[in-house]
Formats: structure tokens, C-alpha cells, sequence
């Protein structure tokens, strides 16, 4: 290698140098010649020309005199932009991390909430394990026996009861509902079995009364009239409510009616139907029917409708048709349930409407109707009346008044009305688990007077009453819930 012979490396040339010469050459090359420096340029720049960041290495000149230098090249250059992309995405990152961090520390807090709460239910549970009452072996079958006892019981009873049956009457009414209501809980909540037990101990309780009390004198009660007929002396007494549900819409909804199709043609049929006003307690948008009471109970094989013109509470249905007070007016509809159309809508000769008077405690239902035995009626009041009640018998094809009653018992002051036999009875509030069936006016002899039947109640308000000739029950509504009640008749008078 020759003394002074040196290289320089710098981008984008190699400067290979001997005593007054320079040769360049491209990076990529390891070797260099002079020819290739002399072809490129006309004059050689001066050792001052080159740039700073030019590098030493040893070279040496090979028998041809060309400078033979060695060097070893990067691939490619430092990726600069690719490493700010990489420290931006790791800061990106970095803030998503944190908050995530963040999110998991507030779980923690919630989790530790909860394990605390889950270690009081536990302890709760414990306790209930070690009380006598078992909430996980509940034995239907045995409470179907002791009912079954009962009935047997109270048939053995009647059978040699001497005197009024009357107490002996409710109570085998008081004894089918319970069995109807075991039969309920046993598909739906088995935990309300508890309430069934001390019902069933109530009712021995009063069946020993009744055994100890058989020599007591006096008339024997006949038996109960025929489904549909009217060959008895009016309500005499009524069993304690037998409650079917809640509404298919909820608490929030108060306000509405509910009931069983009557039809003189098929009086064993008739569709269960629901309908819950809107939370505003005026209008009837929505309404419910089903074929069954076990599709009502289970709330399946429902039909569901909608009208935009229902107004109150005063609903009734009566062979497939329902009928309606017409939204803001004084009108009744009748509506088809085959195809949910009102098929005719009358005006109600001077009635009142739009909460003029309306019933106590419930308002827009100023136009009640109703259906017994004799078919489709409407309670109602005029201006001419001064808010007294009357009675009014339709036409059920055409809504056309037949026959008109009035009364002297102001409607304001009633809470409620249903129409049996052709007999209205109007009931008021005692207090907020009792109603009472205080008066009645019979359309059949023009007669009026009053009564003093108490109606338990689950809730503070009775929103509308109907009643079902075949069944023989009334169809309550009662704050959202749907109720039952059997119905006791005196003899009918000589």
C-alpha cells in the first residue's frame, strides 16, 4: 500500500486519493477506478470541496495503478419516519392502556360491592334453610289432598246441616277457588303456596265452626241457580276475590276493564279479553283476547289489537263484539273482533260525558255499559237527571235505545255498577281493601233499595266490574289486577 494512499467514503461518492489525484465511484461498487472519475467530470474538485462527513480508509494502488479501497455498505438508510410512526402509535397506546387501566380499577371497586352483597343474601338464605318452613320442598300434591278433604267435607255438611246454609255456601265457594288457585301456582310461583296453606287453615278452622253450630234452626238455602238463569232472589252474598293476574301491560297501567265474552248462541265459549287503558286512565288503545283462561294465566296465543278511539273504562264484550264509549264523545261504538273494525257507532240520547259524571275515584267513565242475561245495557247520567244514575237497555245490533230507567242514586257517589237479571248494583268505598254493594234498582218492577254486601278488595280502587251470566262471577279490575269473585243468590221470593 503506498504511503499517502487513502479513501474517503461519503454519500453519495466514494473519493479514493493519491498524491494530486481523486477518484470517485458509485456506493454500491467495492472497487474503483481512475477511468471512471475521468469519464464523469472535466476538473477534480479540491480536498476542501468535500463534504465533512466524509470518512477515512485504507486503500492501496494495484499494478494498473487504480486505488483498490474496501468498505462495507448498509442495506438501506436509518428509517427515521418509520420509528416517529412507532413512538406515536406506542403513545397512542399508552393513553388507550391508561384508560382501560382505569376502567378496571372502578370493576374492582364494583366487584368488592358486590361480594358483599353476595355474602349477606348468603347468610340470608342460611337462615332461611334453618327455619322450619321448607321454600324448596313444597308439596302440591298434599295441599291437593287437604282441599280434596275439605270438599268432602263440606258436602257431608250441607248434607246434614240443619238450617241456613248460607255460611256453608260461601264457604264451598271460598273452597273451589282454592283449588283453582293451587292448580294455578302449581304451573306459575310455586313460593305463593305458603299464602295457600294458611288460607286452607283458615278455611278448617271455620268448617269446625260450622260443625260445631249444625243444630241451629232454620230455612235450608237451595241450591244455586242454573248458569245463565235468572231463577233466583238477587246477589246475597259474594266470595273473597280470586286474584288471576296482573295485567298483560304492567303496573304503571291502573286503568282499564276485563272479562269473558257472552254469547246467548254459545254459552259455554266466549274469549277472555284485556283491556288496560293508557297510563293517562282516559284512553283504550290497546286490547288483549284469548281463547282460554290458561293461555290468559301463561300470556300465550295472544291477540293483540289497537283502536284510536276508546275512551274509559266502561268496556264490555258481548257475542264478539266489543263495545266502547267513543273517544271525546257522548257516542258507543261497536267493534268486530273478527276484524277489530267498528262496524256502527250511535249517540247516546243526553248523555253526559268527558268526566261530567263520572264514578268516584275513576274518571272518563261517564258512559258505563254492561251485559247480563238479558243482554247489552249502558249506566249512565243526564243534565235532566242532576247526575242521578239511568239505565238504559240497547239494541245490541244498533246501538238503539230500548228502554230507559232512572234512579235516584247520584253516580258521583258510587264507586262502581254491574247489571245482573235485569237488577243494577252499585257499590261504594268503605275503606282501601273493602268495597260494599250498597244499592240496586230492579228494571223489572221499578223498584230500588238498599244493600250491605262487603267485597274485599286486593288494592284501593275498582276501576270496572263485569259480570258473566254463564260463569256467574264478576270480572274485576282493580289498580292493574284482575279479579275474580263468585256470586251467592238468595231463594227466589214466592
Amino acid at each position: 500500500m503506498s504511503p499517502g494512499l487513502f479513501c474517503l467514503l461519503g454519500l453519495p461518492f466514494l473519493f479514493c486519493q493519491t498524491t494530486g489525484s481523486l477518484w470517485t465511484s458509485s456506493p454500491t461498487s467495492s472497487s474503483f477506478s481512475d477511468s471512471a472519475f475521468s469519464s464523469s467530470s472535466g476538473s477534480h474538485p479540491g480536498p476542501g470541496s468535500v463534504s465533512q462527513s466524509l470518512s477515512n480508509f485504507t486503500g492501496f494502488e494495484d499494478d494498473h495503478g487504480t486505488c483498490q479501497c474496501s468498505i462495507v455498505l448498509p442495506d438501506t438508510t436509518f428509517p427515521v419516519q418509520r420509528v416517529e410512526r412507532l413512538e406515536l402509535t406506542a403513545h397512542v397506546l399508552s393513553q388507550k392502556f391508561e384508560k382501560e387501566l382505569s376502567k378496571v380499577k372502578e370493576y374492582v371497586q364494583l366487584i368488592s360491592v358486590y361480594e358483599k352483597k353476595l355474602s349477606n343474601l348468603t347468610i340470608r338464605i342460611e337462615i332461611m334453610e334453618k327455619d322450619t318452613i321448607s321454600y324448596t320442598e313444597l308439596d302440591f300434591e298434599l295441599i291437593k289432598m287437604e282441599v280434596k278433604e275439605m270438599e268432602k267435607l263440606i258436602v257431608q255438611l250441607k248434607g246434614s246441616f240443619v238450617g241456613s246454609t248460607v255460611i256453608v255456601d260461601q264457604l264451598e265457594v271460598e273452597i273451589r277457588n282454592m283449588t283453582l288457585l293451587v292448580e294455578k301456582l302449581e304451573t306459575l310461583d310455586k313460593n305463593n303456596v305458603l299464602a295457600i296453606r294458611r288460607e286452607i287453615l283458615a278455611l278448617k278452622t271455620r268448617l269446625k265452626e260450622c260443625e260445631a253450630s249444625k243444630g241451629d234452626n232454620g230455612p235450608v238455602s237451595p241450591p244455586p241457580p242454573a248458569p245463565g238463569s235468572c231463577g233466583h232472589g238477587g246477589i246475597m252474598n259474594v266470595s273473597k276475590p280470586a286474584v288471576v293476574q296482573l295485567n298483560w301491560r304492567g303496573f304503571a297501567y291502573k286503568y282499564g276493564a276485563w272479562g269473558r265474552d257472552y254469547s246467548p248462541q254459545n254459552p259455554e265459549g266466549g274469549l277472555y279479553w284485556v283491556a288496560p287503558l293508557n297510563t293517562d286512565g282516559r284512553t283504550l288503545e290497546y286490547y288483549r283476547l284469548h281463547k282460554t283462561l290458561d293461555d290468559l294465566l301463561l300470556y300465550i296465543n295472544a291477540r293483540d289489537y289497537r283502536i284510536t278511539y276508546g275512551q274509559g273504562g266502561g268496556t264490555v264484550v258481548y257475542n264478539n263484539y266489543m263495545y266502547v264509549n267513543w273517544y271525546n264523545t257522548g257516542n258507543i261504538a261497536k267493534i268486530n273482533l273478527s276484524n277489530n273494525r267498528a262496524e256502527v257507532t250511535q249517540t247516546l240520547p243526553n248523555a253526559a260525558y268527558n268526566n261530567r259524571f263520572s264514578y268516584a275515584n275513576v274518571g272518563w267513565q261517564d258512559i258505563d255499559l254492561a251485559v247480563d242475561e238479558q243482554g247489552l245495557w249502558v249506566i249512565y247520567s243526564t243534565e235532566a237527571s242532576t247526575g242521578n244514575m239511568v239505565i238504559s237497555k240497547l239494541n245490541d245490533t244498533t246501538l238503539v235505545v230500548l228502554n230507559t230507567w232512572y234512579t235516584r242514586q247520584y253516580k258521583p257517589s258510587v264507586s262502581n255498577a254491574f247489571m245482573i237479571c235485569g237488577v243494577l248494583y252499585a257499590t261504594r268505598t268503605l275503606n282501601t281493601r273493602e268495597e260494599e254493594i250498597f244499592y240496586y234498582y230492579d228494571t223489572n218492577t221499578g223498584r230500588e233499595g238498599r244493600l250491605a254486601i262487603t267485597m274485599q278488595k286486593m288494592q284501593e280502587r275498582v276501576q270496572s266490574i263485569n259480570y258473566h251470566p254463564i260463569e256467574q262471577k264478576l270480572f274485576v279490575y282493580n289498580d292493574g289486577y284482575l279479579l275474580n269473585y263468585d256470586l251467592i243468590f238468595n231463594q227466589k221470593p214466592k
